[in-house]
């Protein structure tokens, strides 16, 4: 039985201009499922036999006796052995079965190259399907940056583990260039539309208070859900934030917090008395079911006893409810830590302290670059600040320089002195050449001049003369008008009329 063809590695073309062209099979593209060449043109074939051997050499560069371990194997092992938080854990699977999988997953992990990656990255900004043939019913929507640079990062981390692991001789991930970062743009709610949400979530106090806190404290939503009534000092007004609620599909459970930092905040008289008097809807609930409230129970909780926790993904399911029955720009429950920053910074307290409220640390770059969103009072304030520094213009006059701004300032310094009174002709264009000694065109330009500045109104075919007060002379003067006579404005026309409603003067 005669064995079956093998596809041809690689072959030389005679091209029509007597050149020779190296084709060399590279695979199959995942993305389109197109088969891949290389090719190369040279001059004689003796270069093209050179290069054939070249090509091929470059296909097998990155094969390695390991190296038939596909991309989907490489990050789950990986995923077996990196410690993760179990939502970051949760969103990196969720990037593993809906991006990388589809597209890379049966793919040989040693034949990746970066122009592949950043293909794929450039599909996935253009579509979250990574679609190729459109539906009819299909719309494009694209995924955002930050999502296509997390995938880059767990192909890049897991493709760096196979190197370790002597799976792969390079990591392709880490010469390709993923998306740059976005910039922040935050968008806190305002003064308003916080009005707004607390008169619609007040109908249940206990909801008010957790939106109330939030804003000021600055908590995530996890820490809100995971504060217990022994984190709570009434007392001395403080605020105990050491632990955070996590849910996943898996499970749900307490955890540090996501800077692992504890930090105390401190709380205001109105806040505390809020406090109380939630404190005492609560032990009043217990006890109507003859319970006692216990002080490691959780102060938000649907349970009377408050032995469970508010799950994370209600309160924001919540929140974008009421937000979009309140009207608010943002439906996203984090935009209240954006709120809390803001207002904070706003009103003079200090990037160290807010940072600390925030748990961002001591540094306060990322309070800065995320959470402090533009404030216009803010920027009006600064505006003021600015303007009361910068020491008070006195601008002096600059010398004339030409000889029609000589016979310019002269006109002016007998309009300004005086001499020359609103309404009064200027002296003639002859009577200026002969005494400043120029042309008249230096006069007409020195006249022209003075009409820029509003001392001198002149027209075509009249002499010029000084300009009245508010701008407006008449073009000739107006005749057969008792000078005795009122006026008053038509406001249809803008034309000066007699007080019997004839019109003054035909040419207004």
């Amino acid at each position: 039985m005669a064995a079956p063809s093998r596809r041809s590695r690689g072959h030389i073309e005679t091209r029509p201009n007597g050149r020779f062209r190296v084709k060399v099979y590279a695979g199959e593209d995942p993305l389109t499922g197109k088969q891949r060449y290389l090719t190369k043109t040279t001059g004689t074939y003796r270069e093209a036999e050179v290069e054939l051997t070249t090509l091929l050499g470059q296909v097998d560069g990155n094969r390695h006796p390991r190296s038939s371990v596909t991309v989907s194997q490489v990050v789950a092992q990986w995923l077996e052995v990196v410690e993760l938080a179990d939502t970051t854990r949760q969103r990196y699977e969720g990037l593993m079965r809906l991006y990388i999988e589809p597209a890379l997953g049966s793919h040989i992990a040693a034949k990746l190259d970066a122009e592949l990656l950043e293909r794929l990255y450039s599909r996935m900004r253009r579509c979250n399907r990574l679609c190729t043939k459109k539906a009819r019913d299909h719309v494009c929507r694209s995924l955002s940056a930050s999502t296509v640079r997390q995938t880059h990062f767990v192909l890049r981390a897991a493709l760096d583990r196979a190197v370790r692991w002597n799976y792969l001789g390079v990591n392709v991930a880490a010469m390709a260039e993923p998306p740059a970062f976005e910039h922040s743009d935050p968008d806190p709610p305002s003064a308003e539309e916080i009005a707004a949400l607390l008169n619609d979530a007040w109908r249940d106090p206990a909801w008010g208070l957790f939106l109330w806190l939030m804003m000021v404290t600055g908590c995530r939503r996890g820490e809100m859900c995971a504060l217990r009534w022994s984190d709570v000092d009434l007392t001395r007004r403080v605020v105990s934030v050491s632990r955070s609620y996590s849910q996943t599909t898996a499970a749900t459970r307490e955890k540090t917090t996501k800077s692992n930092q504890k930090r105390r905040l401190a709380l205001d008289e109105h806040t505390v008395s809020l406090l109380r008097d939630y404190r005492t809807q609560c032990d009043a609930a217990c006890a109507e079911l003859g319970v006692e409230l216990s002080q490691s129970a959780f102060v938000f909780s649907n349970s009377p006893d408050g032995s469970r926790a508010l799950l994370p993904s209600t309160v924001t399911q919540r929140y974008r409810r009421v937000a979009l029955r309140a009207g608010l720009r943002s439906t996203r429950l984090h935009s209240l830590r954006h709120y809390s920053a803001t207002e904070l910074l706003t009103a003079g307290v200090d990037l160290r302290t807010v940072a600390g409220r925030l748990g961002h640390g001591s540094g306060g770059g990322t309070t800065l670059r995320f959470y402090a969103a533009w404030v216009e009072a803010a920027d009006r304030g600064a505006a003021d600040a600015i303007a009361t520094l910068l020491p008070t213009p006195n601008p002096t006059r600059r010398p004339p320089r030409y000889p029609y701004e000589v016979v310019a300032a002269e006109l002016r310094n007998q309009i300004e002195s005086g001499a020359l009174s609103p309404g009064m002709p200027l002296p003639t264009s002859t009577k200026l050449v002969a005494l400043h000694d120029v042309s008249a065109g230096t006069v007409n330009r020195a006249i022209a001049l003075l009409k820029e500045t509003g001392l001198v109104e002149a027209s075509r075919g009249r002499r010029a003369q000084v300009a009245r007060p508010g701008g407006t002379s008449l073009e000739r003067p107006v005749s057969n008008v008792d000078p005795s006579a009122s006026f008053d404005l038509d406001g249809s026309a803008g034309r000066p009329v007699l007080a019997d409603g004839h019109s003054a003067d035909a040419s207004w």
